[in-house]
């Protein structure tokens, strides 16, 4: 089980605290971006949870072998914005990053692209701000975290094996590669995506590193709804027979519906909450910061914000230990 921060998302008083309530209510591993600041503010909170419980999730980096989605973030100029403007933008944005005035705050965008299409006149525009590859080796090796995912596309295979190489040349032990990749926005039938992995399986075994799939269904979206649930589902269950080996972890549009469309004698080996575990806890988050402290000083806001992260979790701990 995977808590996605958001591979833009650089709140770095929400990230402390996501990991930390994460962390308590049971979650494997925690993936940030792949920036100095973001993980040390990660492992503020894992620390802190550590110290508490003995128990550590892995940290995971983000990065990509290309143009993506996960890594950009919107950006308009509020002067060129109309009076009369009833910023249909702001209702759009899952993350609260556009209020009642100004433009997008940076720290809080992580790119989901809904704001887009909103603004009547156009305005806003997306900024890409993935590393460059010649970073991902020396920054790996400041951050040593304790696993990589690295997102892809079709057509990238030999940018996926530069990407894997340059992570190989930090010499940083890592528990897994994760690779993530869907459907959605790439044109790819099922049959075309097992192709791929079974390109990116071979580079990284030739590297020594075990693959871990995830199986964007519809990135970013987990917040929406049912229908979302029902993609990532749908998605796993026609990959299983054709990819390759590895743990299958489904991601992009999971919620607290998905579970609900799995048996309970079988499923994928894991999953991500991204977008729904944020906004679970963004009503805690950001009383905690109009209160001037993090939820793990403000014992009121602090249980309730780990109660509702455990009722998301916790089914699917139970269905790990057969309980």
């Amino acid at each position: 089980m995977k808590l996605i921060c958001g591979a833009s998302n650089q709140d770095l008083l929400a990230i402390t605290d996501l990991c930390a309530v994460f962390a308590a209510a049971g979650i494997h591993c925690v993936d940030v971006a792949a920036d100095a600041a973001v993980v040390r503010a990660a492992r503020q909170g894992l620390d802190w949870v550590q110290a508490r419980s003995g128990f550590r999730p892995w940290l995971m980096v983000s990065i990509s072998d290309g143009k993506d989605a996960h890594f950009r973030k919107a950006w308009f100029d509020p002067a060129r914005c109309p009076s009369d403007c009833s910023r249909p933008c702001q209702h759009a944005c899952p993350a609260e990053a556009i209020g009642e005035q100004g433009g997008v705050q940076l720290s809080r965008c992580y790119g989901c692209g809904r704001c887009l299409p909103t603004c009547p006149l156009g305005l806003i525009d997306e900024h890409d701000r993935r590393l460059e590859l010649r970073d991902f080796g020396p920054l790996l090796a400041e951050l040593h975290p304790d696993a990589v995912e690295i997102h892809t596309a079709p057509g990238r295979a030999e940018a996926f094996e530069s990407t894997v190489a340059e992570l190989m040349s930090a010499q940083v032990p890592l528990q897994r590669i994760g690779v993530s990749c869907g459907l959605e926005g790439h044109g790819l039938t099922v049959e075309a995506l097992a192709s791929e992995l079974w390109q990116r399986h071979v580079c990284l075994r030739r590297s020594g590193q075990r693959p871990l799939w995830q199986l964007d269904g519809r990135p970013m979206s987990g917040d929406i709804g049912s229908g979302t649930a029902r993609v990532a589902v749908a998605l796993w269950r026609k990959l299983r027979p054709l990819a390759p080996p590895g743990p299958l972890q489904l991601a992009g549009g999971t919620n607290a519906h998905t579970i609900s469309y799995i048996s309970s004698d079988d499923g994928p080996a894991g999953i991500a909450f991204g977008g729904m575990a944020r906004r679970l806890l963004q009503p805690w988050l950001l009383e905690a910061q109009a209160r001037h402290v993090s939820l793990r000083e403000w014992p009121e806001g602090w249980q309730a914000a780990l109660a509702q992260a455990e009722q998301l979790v916790r089914p699917w701990l139970f269905r790990q230990s057969g309980s």
